[in-house]
């Protein structure tokens, strides 16, 4: 069982992804884990798919969001989940950030 913790965001660090795409682990447990992805403007998460189930909402920006057939612009407060295996990619429309929930944990992500 994870122990109780209060992370203080600024205690992360941001680790380059790709291009204009960074993110930080803000917080994990046994199950699930929190990360912080942060777009610039023209920035692309480009295709891919993974086995975890992905739950996520938008909390700034503007971005296009692919998920299998479907395809949106999503804007600030909007959310998605992803069952895994599903390919999926997004590109900023403008700078933006995106908080996601994976379970089970991304374990390459815990840096």
């Amino acid at each position: 069982m994870a122990d109780a913790n209060l992370q203080d965001r600024d205690a992360v660090r941001d680790v380059a992804m790709v291009d204009k795409v960074t993110r930080r682990t803000l917080n994990h447990g046994d199950r699930m884990s929190l990360h912080e992805v942060t777009i610039k403007k023209g920035g692309v998460v480009p295709l891919h798919d993974h086995p975890h189930e992905q739950i996520g909402y938008l909390a700034s920006g503007r971005v296009l969001f692919m998920i299998g057939n479907l395809q949106r612009e999503i804007k600030q407060g909007d959310s998605w989940i992803i069952p895994g295996g599903l390919p999926h990619e997004v590109t900023a429309l403008e700078d933006s950030v995106a908080i996601d929930v994976f379970s089970p944990v991304r374990e390459e992500y815990l840096d």
